[in-house]
């Protein structure tokens, strides 16, 4: 058996980072991925995160730059799968899956957000583990989350999927639990869920999001682990959030 934190586990977890973005905002035409973070790039944070939850083997999805990305952060147990076009989030895991190991778990994170601790990657996998869920989301509660997409659940508190923030309906949008971004599915059920995603959304893409829905309607758990610290889940798109993020990783325990 394979172990993370010491703890046996049945089966092999990877990991599939998203960094295949070239992050206009940025006003550069160096990946997004490749900006620097306290002298190393982002992508970098992440995978190093990937790392000390245990993951031995991270497939990073590559598109804009893509041999920049993989010269700059290639290193042992890294593959890369190239998304060209670029059709979502859930194509980009689509064309990850290839490489990853099929009858264990696969988490997936996004490339940019490297203040991720590894105690809250280790939390979610061994909460999806210890439950059997097909899914779990990693979440964070605000006041006004914005942007970013709704975490809708049953009376009961369960699950039920994922709304887009611009498709989401009004009473949706007033929902405080959100989506990070970061997720670890038990991998053959990721891969079916894959197969099932449709375009009928505001963007016309292939959302990872989806695949929520997909497993709870067949009766397969999806569980919601919430974030200690919402910094955890901050996203990099432009420099000044960039600078932001820096002070905040040089102010704090890592």
């Amino acid at each position: 058996m394979d172990s993370i934190s010491g703890k046996s586990r049945p089966g092999p977890i990877d990991a599939v980072v998203l960094a295949a973005g070239k992050g206009t905002r940025m006003k550069s035409d160096l990946p997004k991925v490749l900006h620097r973070l306290a002298g190393r790039p982002l992508l970098d944070h992440v995978l190093d995160t990937a790392a000390g939850a245990g993951i031995d083997h991270t497939v990073v999805v590559v598109g804009h730059e893509a041999e920049l990305v993989r010269s700059t952060c290639s290193r042992p147990g890294l593959d890369f799968a190239l998304q060209r076009p670029q059709l979502g989030t859930g194509h980009a895991v689509q064309m990850a899956m290839p490489a990853v190991r099929p009858g264990g778990w696969c988490v997936v994170l996004a490339g940019d957000v490297p203040l991720l601790r590894v105690a809250t990657l280790e939390r979610l996998i061994d909460g999806t583990l210890a439950t059997g869920a097909a899914a779990t989301v990693l979440t964070c509660v605000v006041d006004d989350a914005g942007a970013y997409g709704r975490i809708v659940k049953d009376a009961a508190g369960r699950v039920q999927k994922i709304v887009e923030a611009r498709d989401a309906t009004p009473a949706e949008k007033a929902i405080g639990e959100y989506n990070t971004g970061v997720f670890c599915f038990r991998t053959d059920d990721l891969i079916e869920a894959l197969a099932s995603l449709k375009t009928d959304n505001d963007q016309g893409e292939y959302y990872l999001t989806d695949t929520v829905a997909y497993l709870v309607g067949r009766g397969r758990p999806v569980e919601a682990v919430q974030a200690d610290d919402a910094d955890e889940a901050l996203g990099i798109n432009t420099v000044d959030e960039l600078a932001a993020v820096e002070a905040l990783l040089a102010g704090r325990d890592r």
